[in-house]
């Protein structure tokens, strides 16, 4: 993937959210090579549950006034898990608990690590 397409921006953008709400362990993957649905995967840890909704909160309102980008949120208060779904970048928001349970980075290992910050 090129990135430095409009989409890459984007996915750029939304790390840099995440960073000012104060994401954790911020990994930025270009998963187009594995995966024909989604471009991008961003997974972040947050510390509580409010601070899942917190970051999705943030993410949402940003891109949807900076890009006019809406977004579908999914997972449930307290499930310690919510992805964002902008088509061609998924952001997942985990608790650490959660996060380590589901092990995405070892399921896309294959996928191209663009950043890290931990």
């Amino acid at each position: 993937m090129n990135q430095d397409t409009p989409t890459a921006a984007i996915a750029r953008r939304i790390v840099e959210i995440l960073e000012e709400h104060k994401g954790e362990d911020i990994l930025f993957l270009d998963v187009s090579e594995q995966v024909d649905f989604t471009d991008y995967f961003i997974i972040v840890s947050a510390t509580s549950d409010r601070m899942i909704q917190a970051l999705a909160d943030a993410v949402q309102d940003k891109i949807r006034d900076e890009f006019k980008l809406h977004s579908k949120l999914q997972g449930v208060s307290g499930g310690g898990w919510t992805l964002i779904d902008l088509g061609d970048i998924v952001v997942h928001i985990f608790s650490p608990e959660r996060r380590e349970f589901y092990d995405l980075e070892s399921l896309w290992k294959e996928a191209k690590t663009l950043l890290r910050i931990q």
